[in-house]
């Protein structure tokens, strides 16, 4: 092409400092026109940080960043947009009262009608293969769900470098192979794409380089083709990476936790119906539920946790007495802990003390409550020991849940939990945004904890994370369970066709089979 830009994107020296920490200390790379790009580092290695300077969020105390060979000062997001700069966020900036198709309309610069802008965002849901209701209200979408308006709002901009943060968190294995066709022809036509993802697999299969922070400092640029996931984590962790113990010949004792016809209609207009749910999780068993966000795996939590109670008590069953019509507290009682999908809000209470979320949930299996006063010298150690055995980055037990990042709130409610050795444990996403060790390190806790005899839940859309640590599994579609499967005998593509929608059906199973081999 003529008039191509060197580079589309360079960081000469970048700098950024917060009170207390220095989150990027002199930066510099540079991404190439057409340029698949990763940004790898663990929690708090600073790539956030860094791309929300190029994304004109916040600005740099030092140091420069060009686009297209130019020096550019980058205001705010608005002049990142006209810059030809777009970004996919983690963590989604929407108005839960709006559409779909506000939220989309209010990230836009420019004004056309909503009967244009729903044209144009048709083009690119079928372009990338995504299913998205433009008048569905915010508040009633699963986080996958959400996290595609934020795709189809920065694909609507034509960028010339686009940032994806996590963008594959909550598609099938199929659906992630639809995103990288895009991303890639994208690349061809020469936009550049800066890609922050924690896995790995996928960083090599679709990166052609990538840039390793630690400690906010550039520590390495590699080809991920070259290397190997553990390689990769290695270097961003600057050690050795544990692999995850399981003792492959552990016998599991009785049926601890049993689920029976549990159905249950969905919450609000848009909720997911449960319908005629049944699995059962033995002692020392751990039983994976994969499937793409929005298939009911809310209500099942909800359902599971004692948030939503059933009419019939003997729908959830634990070491053999009927629990669906007790709430949360009694469920805790009989020793049922949960974790939901999302962490700030309903996971922790952001305003709240690090110690005071942990006597939300931990009072009575850890007895910080005598005759109706808290123990907080109990409730004190118990936070340190979590933030100790969880490696937490955080001042200590009375900061606020909010002040932690995503990850390091993520390995506290985790470690909240698992420290109370629950009965039964009942977790969604358990490693949602956190990096290669502390995902190790979480899997690990949770191999321990049904070595221990506990039965263990885990949700999850990472079938990579299922496939690691559980012992059987099952797909949940538009609210129903699939049958149970033995991990070790199960393919990632049958399991994927699963959570696309294919099941009940054995031709229908067969022939999507032989087509996804015959590919």
């Amino acid at each position: 092409m003529t008039n191509e830009p060197v580079n589309r994107l360079e960081l000469r020296g970048v700098t950024k400092a917060f009170p207390g920490v220095i989150a990027n200390d002199t930066v510099s790379f540079a991404v190439k026109p057409g340029e698949i790009h990763a940004l790898l580092g663990e929690n708090g290695a600073g790539k956030s940080t860094l791309v929300k300077m190029i994304y004109g969020i916040m600005q740099p105390d030092s140091g420069e960043i060009l686009l297209n060979d130019q020096v550019q000062y980058i205001p705010n997001p608005k002049a990142a947009r006209g810059m030809g700069v777009g970004m996919v966020f983690q963590h989604f900036s929407l108005f839960e009262a709006m559409t779909v198709l506000e939220n989309i309309a209010l990230g836009l610069d420019d004004n056309i009608s909503h009967a244009e802008l729903e044209r144009r965002i048709a083009d690119v849901l079928h372009e990338y293969g995504l299913s998205l209701d433009p008048h569905r209200i915010v508040s009633t979408l699963s986080v996958g769900e959400r996290q595609r308006i934020e795709i189809v709002r920065a694909l609507l901009l034509n960028p010339r470098l686009l940032i994806m943060d996590e963008p594959t968190s909550v598609l099938t294995p199929q659906e992630v192979g639809q995103l990288f066709e895009t991303l890639r022809a994208l690349s061809k036509s020469g936009c550049s794409i800066l890609y922050i993802s924690h896995k790995l697999h996928e960083i090599q299969e679709l990166c052609e380089a990538a840039t390793i922070l630690r400690g906010g400092k550039v520590v390495g640029e590699c080809d991920p083709k070259k290397e190997s996931s553990r390689s990769m984590a290695e270097m961003m962790i600057g050690a050795s990476l544990k692999s995850v113990e399981k003792d492959g010949g552990r016998k599991f004792g009785d049926a601890k936790f049993v689920v029976t016809s549990l159905t249950l209609p969905g919450e609000g207009d848009f909720g997911v119906p449960l319908n005629d749910i049944s699995f059962t999780v033995r002692a020392g068993e751990i039983f994976g539920i994969a499937g793409v966000a929005g298939n009911g795996q809310n209500e099942l939590l909800l359902a599971l946790s004692g948030e939503v109670t059933s009419d019939t008590g003997d729908a959830v069953m634990l070491d053999g007495e009927p629990i669906g019509a007790h709430g949360t507290t009694p469920r805790r009682f009989v020793g049922l802990c949960a974790v939901p999908e999302e962490r700030n809000g309903h996971g922790a209470v952001p305003d709240f003390t690090l110690c005071d979320n942990a006597i939300l949930t931990a009072r009575n299996r850890k007895n910080m409550v005598n005759y109706g006063v808290i123990n907080s010298s109990i409730a004190m150690g118990y936070t340190e020991d979590v933030i100790e055995k969880f490696s937490v980055k955080t001042t200590g037990p009375t900061s606020t849940a909010g002040s932690l990042s995503g990850g390091n709130l993520q390995k506290y409610i985790m470690g909240r939990e698992i420290m109370q050795t629950p009965e039964v444990l009942v977790v969604s996403q358990p490693t949602w945004g956190v990096d290669a060790g502390a995902a190790a390190a979480i899997h690990q806790a949770l191999v321990d904890l049904a070595e221990g005899g506990s039965a263990i839940v885990v949700i999850s859309q990472d079938l990579d994370e299922l496939l690691a640590i559980c012992d059987h599994m099952a797909v949940i579609n538009e609210g129903r369970l699939s049958k149970t499967h033995n991990v070790g005998e199960v393919s990632i593509d049958e399991i994927g066709l699963l959570m696309g929608g294919v099941h009940g059906d054995p031709f229908a199973t067969a022939e999507m089979t032989e087509a996804v081999h015959a590919h």
